[in-house]
């Protein structure tokens, strides 16, 4: 007869346990996606610094009007392409971030979602007579919550992969986009 709320009392505890682990496992990973973003706008802003300053060297270096457009347009290709680079980069990091984080959530629900379950037949098992009808209430409303959280889930990867797409439709059209300045550009001289 006690058997129940002990039963209860060690699945609120793994329930937190879990919950902790999902949570430790989640800031985990959005702290490696924020590491490798800074470490990326480190090397961007450095990469960019230098240019700058070849640039300012080139064009403090310029005689006339004439070599001073030349040189203008001679770096819309690659600052542009670095842009791309960087935009690239960054989509990258957050799609694989978006995957770990997605990765780490389901196997932590699952294994949630299996102790539940597990509970609820030991428990379903162990009922008292009379309670059939409270007993099947419990395993819909457990059945429901599962379905929600699967929904939940395809709704998200649905979502990561539009993000995911949209990001790299921007690319595609930004790439185009330089590359058909690029000549313009060059054509100035």
């Amino acid at each position: 007869m006690f058997a129940i709320p002990e039963q209860f009392s060690n699945a609120t505890k793994a329930n937190f346990e879990s919950q902790f682990a999902i949570f430790s496992s989640l800031a985990s990973k959005a702290f490696e996606g924020v590491e490798k973003i800074v470490d990326l706008n480190i090397h961007a802003v450095k990469a960019t610094l230098e240019d700058s300053a070849a640039t300012a060297r080139q064009l403090l270096a310029v005689k006339d009007p004439q070599e001073f457009f030349t040189v203008t347009a001679a770096q819309a290709q690659p600052t542009a392409e670095k842009a791309m680079s960087y935009t690239r980069q960054l989509a990258t990091i957050a799609a694989t971030t978006q995957a770990e984080f997605n990765k780490a959530a389901e196997t932590q629900i699952a294994e949630t979602n299996r102790k539940v379950v597990a509970l609820v037949d030991e428990v379903t098992r162990n009922a008292p007579a009379g309670t059939e009808n409270f007993v099947n209430a419990f395993k819909t409303s457990i059945g429901n919550a599962q379905a929600g959280y699967e929904q939940l889930s395809k709704t998200t990867k649905q979502a990561a992969e539009t993000f995911e797409n949209n990001v790299n439709a921007a690319v595609g059209q930004f790439n185009q986009a330089a590359q058909a300045a690029a000549p313009k550009a060059a054509g100035k001289k």
